[in-house]
């Protein structure tokens, strides 16, 4: 189980270098020949300026590295080319606070200050480095007393009759409402019915007259009318809608998407300003969109422009009805607000088209509109209390990021990165947005994009500036005699060679590459491999191949020298403590060895008694080899076999010592390696701290049963060290009167102890016999007065006829 755990853990290890290694390739793996092509490959990449960078058999992409690669390498700091983005704001006004008095009426006169701003900044310059992001703030704040644009698009047809009799009122009414929202507000009319021609109306000359039945008078059909445009006079708009009379058509879908595509293209003929602009669409009914007028013979898909004329549309029967798609592009695009008060029925259709069309709402409409005004303005206020950005079409090779910072500390990302919800009047959110180029574009050229909030006409211009090449290359020399006789521009410390040459000075050109000539000057000693089959001959000179690895790498005349093929040791190159030139390890100091994995530090050998391998070895590439077999371990301190130190030197020290034990006879001669010092008390023993060598406390017994003690220790000059208590520590013999009278007396009390148990037991016993009598007399049957044996002599005979008389 361990060897499978250790495997899998070399394998992940393996596989995590060779990732590591692989995302580090990246600038090396592009063969950038410039120092423009190298910035472009990653943010990470830097182009080395000195002109006597390459060694022998690099190539000219080898200028071009990481930052931290090209120091290793030996190229200064400041001779590398590494230009950085940046972000500039180019205007910056502070967003508007619009403020009312108590009782609701504006401060100013608002249609004076035309001047609204919601958003900041406004302006931005961005220099974009190929794969460095370039992150700004953007703030958006809701201003009060916004002026707002609304424009009333219904539905005309006969089923709409009753809900045109509701909507006659509905300018001053509607006027009277908004003055809660703001001060500043218009409102405009029109309406729609369907397109002029078979099957979606009856093309009879009497129904192009009047299309309903005969005792409704109705007016002719149409595609679209703009009726009023936008205008701050109520009473002007209630004139002209009590004018307007219902018409009809055959099937239930309308044409309102014709109507809705003008409204949104002909700003002029329906008067939006740059301020809110809401679209409230009435109807009762379903749509039709693009492909339905098939059905009338017209196969031109709508063309998005406007075709008003005296304020009627009057191409409904050669332009098809307009796409989802391009209504949600054309209204996105004017921001425009959508509003769709739509009948308990047709609710479930357009709530899957509102979720088609950013920035719109649904409300239910009542049978006959009643409600219509209490719908318009709570939709607004839903439309208006969310924030949802977007921005222009970006140039290729651009992404763009969002992260929302909303109310109460709300951070939106993934789906909801660019939008907050439940924004107030005065409420301010921001966003934190980040642009990337991926590459410089074709032209090379300054490219601008918007970001706008939907439905709001402010936005954002950001100008691209594409950093395509270093400042060095400001200062190049063409036709330089760096460049073999001006065949190149020499800018960054390298030659870039005109069309049709090639080689680190130009020197070749592209149709000399490969020739014999050229070829013999890349082989070794007149051998067959050219470069040592690890690089290219270009122009006579061997270009030493890449390694996918960065750190490693060929080199040489004729690439015959790397810097990963020496020795290793633990699995690492030089054991880590050298580097490797020309496949030989250039040890480290204090190390040698063929793979540096021997070190001259002797102080991994040193003992915690600061000797040497314990005395018991040597110190060998610091590792201790021990003399003695029986002793192991990192300083040869463990012996597994051993007795341990105190039974070892027992004798020895108790012949030194005191003159006896098994070695008295032999003392001179088997113990005379140790120096014995004698101490009087044990407290007169070294204790821990005392020594600059460490030694252990010992406690024996000798044959008579006498406790001797005693410390062993090994001194720096590998003397053996011995103190020893002089006083033996025997045990005293036995006192024998109070040993027998303890006897004795234990024998007596035993004694008389069981005479008082004996006693005791008969007391209780009597005492039971005695109780037993009592009771048994106690039950006695015969009178106690007489003789239980005696018998009278008397007889007594009755004569059983005898009555008494």
């Amino acid at each position: 189980m361990e060897q499978r755990l250790l495997s899998i853990t070399i394998l992940l290890g393996v596989l995590y270098f060779c990732h590591a290694q692989q995302e580090g390739s990246d600038c090396i793996k592009a063969n950038a020949q410039s120092c423009g092509e190298c910035i472009q490959v990653a943010e990470k990449c830097g182009w080395c300026t000195d002109p006597n960078f390459l060694k022998q058999g690099d190539s000219k992409s080898a200028r071009c590295d990481e930052l931290e690669a090209l120091i290793k390498k030996g190229c200064s700091k400041t001779m590398i080319e590494n230009p950085r983005g940046s972000t500039k704001v180019l205007q910056d006004k502070p967003v508007t606070n619009r403020k009312k008095d108590p009782a609701g009426q504006p401060i100013t006169d608002r249609k004076n200050d035309t001047v609204i701003i919601q958003i900041q900044p406004q302006k931005l310059e961005l220099n974009l480095r190929s794969g460095e992001p370039q992150t700004f703030k953007l703030k958006f704040k809701r201003a009060e007393d916004y002026p707002i644009d609304l424009y009333y698009l219904m539905d005309l047809s006969f089923s709409m009759k009753d809900d045109l009799e509701n909507v006659k009122n509905l300018g001053t009414a509607l006027m009277h409402e908004m003055q809660g929202i703001t001060s500043d507000f218009r409102i405009g009319f029109g309406s729609f019915v369907e397109k002029t021609v078979m099957p979606y109306i009856s093309t009879t000359p009497a129904r192009l007259i009047n299309p309903c039945t005969s005792n409704e008078n109705c007016t002719s059909p149409f595609s679209y009318k703009n009726v009023l445009k936008l205008t701050d006079d109520g009473s002007k708009f209630n004139s002209l809608v009590s004018q307007q009379q219902i018409s009809g058509n055959l099937d239930s879908p309308e044409g309102g998407f014709d109507a809705i595509m003008q409204v949104a293209v002909c700003g002029k003929d329906i008067g939006w300003r740059n301020v809110t602009r809401l679209l409230v669409f009435s109807t009762d009914a379903g749509f039709h969109f693009a492909g339905d007028g098939k059905l009338g013979g017209i196969v031109l898909p709508n063309d998005g422009k406007c075709h008003l004329e005296n304020n009627m549309y009057t191409m409904s029967h050669y332009y098809d009805y307009p796409s989802i798609a391009h209504l949600v592009q054309k209204l996105s695009d004017n921001n425009i607000q959508t509003i769709f008060a739509v009948t308990q029925e047709f609710q479930p259709v357009y709530q899957e088209l509102k979720n088609l069309i950013p920035k719109s709402a649904v409300g239910t409409l009542s049978s006959n509109s009643s409600n219509v005004i209490k719908l318009i303005i709570d939709s607004y206020n839903s439309l208006s209390s969310e924030v949802i950005l977007e921005n222009t079409k970006l140039p290729e090779g651009v992404s763009i990021s969002y992260k929302a910072n909303c109310k109460n500390g709300v951070v939106g990302t993934g789906e909801n990165d660019r939008k907050c919800f439940n924004i107030s009047i005065g409420d301010e959110v921001s966003f934190d947005i980040a642009i990337e180029s991926k590459k410089c574009p074709s032209d090379r050229k300054s490219q601008t994009i918007k970001i706008k909030p939907l439905g709001f006409a402010e936005e954002v211009e950001i100008t691209l500036n594409f950093i395509c090449e270093c400042e060095c290359s400001l200062t190049g020399e063409p036709v330089s005699k760096e460049c073999h006789n001006g065949n190149g521009t020499f800018e960054c410390g390298a030659c870039r060679c005109n069309e049709g040459r090639i080689g680190r000075k130009c020197e070749c050109s592209t149709d000399e590459v490969r020739t014999d000539d050229l070829d013999a000057n890349c082989r070794k000693d007149n051998g067959t491999d050219i470069c040592s089959n690890y690089g290219d001959c270009v122009c006579g000179t061997c270009e030493c191949k890449k390694k996918d690895n960065p750190e490693e790498r060929y080199s040489g005349k004729f690439c015959e020298c790397d810097n990963f093929n020496c020795d290793r040791s633990n699995n690492k190159l030089c054991g880590g403590h050298g580097r490797c030139e020309c496949r030989v390890c250039i040890c480290d100091p204090l190390y040698t060895g063929s793979a540096c994995d021997c070190s001259l530090d002797n102080s991994t050998c040193m003992a915690a008694n600061q000797q040497i391998c314990n005395g018991r070895g040597t110190c060998e590439c610091g590792v201790c080899k021990c003399t003695n077999p029986k002793f192991q371990g990192s300083t040869c301190e463990i012996c597994p076999t051993c007795p341990g130190v105190c039974p070892e030197h027992k004798d020895c020290v108790q012949c030194r010592a005191f003159q006896t034990g098994e070695k008295k006879d032999s003392c001179e001669a088997e113990c005379g390696y140790l120096h014995v010092i004698t101490v009087p008390e044990r407290e007169n023993l070294p204790q821990p701290g005392g020594q600059t060598y460490s030694f252990t406390h010992c406690k024996e017994r000798d044959a008579n049963d006498c406790w001797f003690y005693y410390t062993y220790g090994v001194r720096n000059d590998s003397q053996k060290e011995v103190y020893v208590v002089k006083k033996l520590e025997c045990p005293a013999g036995p006192d024998i009167i109070p040993i027998v009278a303890g006897v004795v007396a234990g024998i007596v009390l035993i004694g008389l102890a069981l005479l008082l148990i004996w006693k005791l037991l008969m007391i209780i016993h009597d005492r039971r016999e005695f109780a037993k009598f009592e009771k048994e007399k106690m039950n006695a049957k015969w009178d106690t007065g007489e003789n239980p044996i005696y018998k009278s002599a008397v007889t007594t005979v009755v004569n059983p006829k005898y009555e008494g008389k």
